[in-house]
């Protein structure tokens, strides 16, 4: 499915935000459900999970970092936005959500094994929501299709 054909979801893409925030409430409230993993994988996944989301904090500290004022959490660039190429930029063309789908993924560990379920769910938004961003790219930044074909990751750096 190509950016084009995804729905907008408003001007700026504000129906995406809505459907990625109640993803991160399901992530959160499963941490509070009584459900935990068995005893003898606790301590292991716990401590990996914590390593994880570092691991995703610094991915995501570092894409909001080179966005500075273009940062936005709305998929259609900012009129005075520019394009970024450079930093973690470089390494991965969208490292902010690639970098929020890692902490889920190590809270989900270390605390939360049903978050996986909404954790899943929100790659699969992300994917979508990443596509139809990089359509608006492509018509805002004639140099988004070279960045691109140069950038082949979309959310973590070397691995996808």
């Amino acid at each position: 499915m190509s950016g084009r054909t995804l729905p907008e979801l408003g001007p700026r893409g504000e129906g995406w935000v809505v459907l990625q925030t109640l993803l991160f409430g399901a992530i959160v409230g499963c941490g509070y459900t009584g459900v935990f993993w068995p005893s003898g994988a606790e301590s292991y996944l716990v401590v990996l999970g914590i390593l994880i989301v570092v691991a995703g904090a610094l991915l995501l500290l570092l894409g909001v970092a080179a966005l500075g004022r273009s940062f936005t959490a709305l998929p259609r660039p900012r009129r005075t936005g520019k394009l970024r190429q450079h930093g973690i930029y470089r390494l991965v063309r969208h490292p902010v959500y690639g970098g929020v789908l890692v902490l889920a993924l190590g809270w989900s560990l270390a605390d939360a094994p049903l978050a996986l379920v909404p954790t899943a769910l929100l790659a699969a938004l992300f994917d979508l929501k990443s596509r139809r961003e990089e359509a608006w790219l492509v018509d805002r930044y004639p140099e988004y299709p070279a960045y691109r074909e140069r950038t082949p990751h979309r959310f973590i750096p070397f691995a996808y």
